[in-house]
């Protein structure tokens, strides 16, 4: 006996964690890709990518509010911060 609901958008329980996988292996490469680039507004715009992994994968793992907090933080707040900074950085240099 099964406990589960199903409804006509279940979604078979290999998919999703085929999903899982692949998004956890993207996150892995977009985190690494994060400390190997050298440029530093580069860095920045593959850190707001890499939040946008994030918050894919934490809406793939059903955590809604997560993936909220994620997309604000991760992806638009700390990067704009970021090239805020390098901008008023760059500008003292001259």
């Amino acid at each position: 006996m099964s406990l589960a609901v199903h409804t006509p958008y279940t979604v078979p329980a290999g998919f999703m964690d085929a999903l899982q996988v692949t998004i956890l292996v993207l996150a892995a490469v977009g985190a690494t890709a994060v400390v190997l680039i050298r440029r530093p507004v580069h860095q920045v715009l593959a850190l707001s990518g890499y939040g946008m992994l994030l918050a894919v994968l934490f809406l793939a793992v059903q955590a809604p509010d997560v993936t909220l907090s994620e997309l604000t933080v991760g992806a638009v707040a700390l990067p704009v911060v970021l090239l805020l900074t390098l901008a008023k950085v760059r500008k003292g240099e001259e």
